[in-house]
C-alpha cells in the first residue's frame, strides 16, 4: 500500500490508514501534463507512484524542485489552510500519481485527531526539508557559500576574542 511507503502516513492508525486508502486515486499522465497551476482551488495533494514532477515557484521558476521519489508528496497548499497552490505541477516523464481530497482526509482525521496530529507533524517535517533545499540550492546558485553558517556565529561585543 502506497500510504505505507509515504513519510506523512507513518504511525498512522491502522482504521485512518484504511479509509484513507479507499479514498486514494490513481491517476497517470503523460510527460508534459500540468497536474495543477499557480492561483487554482488547492482540493488535493498528491503522492508520486512512478515518474518525475517539477514544481516551479515565481515568474521565472525562481524556485525548482523536482518530486522524483516514490511516496514524496507534493501540492500540500490544501493541507495548511491555503486556498490555493501556488506552485506549478508539471510531469517531466510519464507518471503515476495518488490524489487525494484533502477535505476527505480532514474528515478522517476529525474522527481520528491522534492520526491527524501526527500526519501534521510529518507534513511540518517535509515543508522544513523542502525549505531547506531551496535554501541550499539558493546557496550554490548565488556562490555564497559563505554563508552557509549564518546563524551559527555568536555575535561578539566590541574587544571580546
Amino acid at each position: 500500500m502506497i500510504i505505507q511507503e509515504a513519510e506523512l502516513f507513518k504511525g498512522i492508525n491502522e482504521q485512518a490508514m484504511n479509509e484513507i486508502s479507499k479514498i486514494m486515486v490513481l491517476d497517470t499522465y503523460d510527460k508534459g501534463s500540468v497536474l495543477f497551476t499557480p492561483k487554482r482551488r488547492a482540493d488535493y495533494f498528491f503522492i508520486l507512484w512512478e515518474g518525475r514532477v517539477r514544481l516551479a515557484m515565481g515568474d521565472e521558476a525562481e524556485i525548482d524542485y523536482t518530486v522524483s521519489r516514490r511516496g514524496e508528496v507534493f501540492g500540500w497548499s490544501g493541507l495548511v489552510d491555503r486556498e490555493f497552490y501556488y506552485a506549478h505541477a508539471e510531469c517531466v516523464e510519464p507518471c503515476k500519481v495518488y490524489k487525494i481530497a484533502n477535505e476527505q482526509l480532514s474528515g478522517i482525521f476529525e474522527r481520528y485527531p491522534a492520526s491527524g496530529m501526527l500526519f501534521h507533524k510529518h507534513l511540518a517535517g517535509a515543508v522544513v526539508q523542502r525549505l531547506l533545499y531551496s535554501y541550499e540550492t539558493f546557496l550554490r546558485d548565488a556562490g555564497m557559500r559563505e554563508l552557509t553558517s549564518f546563524g551559527t556565529r555568536q555575535v561578539m561585543a566590541a574587544g571580546e576574542d
